[in-house]
């Protein structure tokens, strides 16, 4: 099982505690209509559902799913809106598409390019899939993929708020001087991995000199643009967003929890597990500091 597994070392915050993430997962008491094979069964996975039957779920008995569901263990359905019954697992929603087509066909089948294979061994990993393993390692030898080097990856954000004062216009003749309260984000990356380094800066879109620094780290800076303030005076500020994602899935990055999210979303993509946690172990996404290896 996948986990986040903190590593004593030698940095400023290998003194700290960081508990392990484990997974949430709702099955437990007896639904009074439980699921028969051949029926159709419901997964919420991460926020996406999926529809498949309790055959599919069991294909491989030996699984986390094929114990899960295997008839005779006591799991209920917690009720959606609609009222129907579904099971929920705290897990990557789009990885869980090739976990589950995986066990329709009993064969791995990704599409052209996909580059999220170290994320989906987690998964697999996660649920137990032994033999979706074995598939993954045959395809990354076929494709020559270098076994995953140690490797260290750091990232600091710092938020500054700072109060702007300007003049917004009431009327013909009339202006009136504001406030408003403008939260500046710094943030550095370091990371011994060129491969990983490059995709963290393909995911926050860094590709000119200014950002990119060249050698195993590089820095951002970014100022969402607040309410009430005018977009002719955050251009006059000199002030610019962050953008994540690719074209066509474009997400502005607002503030810390979203940006730390997509360095953890990369560090896992990448085979690294995280090590620490500053200042607080329980807040990861409000966090100044993380701290992750890869052995």
């Amino acid at each position: 099982m996948t986990q986040f597994c903190p590593h004593p070392g030698s940095s400023a915050f290998s003194s700290l505690s960081v508990s392990p993430v484990v997974p949430k997962i709702s099955p437990p008491p007896v639904p009074s209509s439980p699921p028969s094979f051949g029926g159709p069964v419901t997964l919420n996975v991460g926020g996406t559902l999926y529809s498949t039957t309790l055959e599919t779920l069991t294909r491989f008995p030996d699984s986390m799913l094929g114990a899960m569901f295997r008839a005779g263990t006591p799991i209920s359905p917690n009720l959606n809106p609609q009222g129907g019954g579904h099971y929920f697992i705290d897990r990557d929603g789009k990885a869980f598409r090739h976990i589950l087509n995986f066990l329709r066909l009993g064969r791995l089948d990704l599409p052209r390019g996909y580059g999220e294979t170290a994320l989906l061994r987690a998964e697999a990993d996660f649920y137990q899939i032994q033999p979706l393993l074995d598939a993954l390692r045959e395809l990354e030898a076929s494709r020559g993929a270098p076994v995953p080097t140690a490797a260290l990856l750091h990232a600091d954000v710092d938020a500054s708020p700072r109060l702007v004062h300007f003049s917004a216009r009431r009327g013909p003749h009339h202006y009136e001087l504001s406030s408003v309260q403008v939260d500046t984000f710094r943030a550095n990356i370091f990371c011994t991995d060129p491969e990983c380094l490059g995709a963290m800066q393909a995911r926050f879109g860094v590709a000119s000199e200014d950002r990119a620094e060249g050698g195993p780290h590089f820095r951002l800076e970014w100022a969402p643009c607040p309410a009430g303030l005018p977009e002719v005076e955050y251009r006059r500020l000199g002030l610019q967003p962050l953008w994540t994602g690719g074209p066509g899935e474009l997400r502005e990055v607002v503030g810390t929890p979203g940006f730390l999210e997509e360095v953890l979303r990369v560090a896992l993509e990448h085979g690294f597990r995280l090590d620490s946690v500053f200042p607080d172990p329980e807040d990861l996404l409000n966090s100044r500091s993380l701290r992750f290896v890869r052995h």
